[in-house]
């Protein structure tokens, strides 16, 4: 088990009453070192063995929490560690590419796709500190963000919360 964060130890989930009170010059304490390097090496073992040449990630640069694994550098640079780390980038057989579709996207942008797309919102959550009964806090970072894009786009977020937002 990986510890280090709030999301895989003990230590409490920042909560906050808005957007606004979020530093997004510093990288918080819900950073999982190394999350997305571990996630896209699985990704990148499993492309090789298939024979696979596109890599597709659900990060965002834009409205969210700071995390370094989520830069288009990193991205870029992974995809370049990507190809010179396998036996068919080396050999130039194959490049592997390595996809980021939402990175540049606002949340608002991310819903607006969604919804577009005909997801259900009321069964999807992305609460860092959820209760028993898996309805939102609405006070961590990623449920603030998430309230802000369906703000944005005037419309109430369908997802169960704990508190009644108004």
């Amino acid at each position: 088990m990986f510890g280090g964060s709030a999301l895989t130890s003990h230590v409490a989930v920042p909560k906050r009453d808005s957007v606004d009170e979020i530093d997004s010059d510093t990288i918080p304490v819900t950073y999982v070192p190394a999350r997305n390097t571990i996630f896209l090496s699985y990704a990148l073992a499993y492309a090789e063995v298939v024979g696979a040449t596109d890599i597709f990630t659900g990060v965002t640069a834009v409205d969210y929490s700071g995390y370094p694994d989520c830069r288009p550098e990193y991205m870029r640079a992974f995809e370049e560690m990507a190809n010179l780390a396998t036996k068919a980038g080396v050999e130039g057989t194959t490049r592997l590419t390595l996809h980021s579709p939402l990175i540049e996207m606002s949340k608002a942008d991310i819903i607006r796709t969604g919804l577009d797309l005909g997801v259900d919102y009321s069964i999807t959550s992305s609460c860092y500190d959820p209760d028993e009964q898996g309805r939102a806090c609405a006070k961590c970072d990623t449920c603030l963000l998430r309230l802000k894009g369906f703000a944005e786009l005037g419309q109430s977020d369908p997802a169960p919360y704990q508190n009644v937002i108004a």
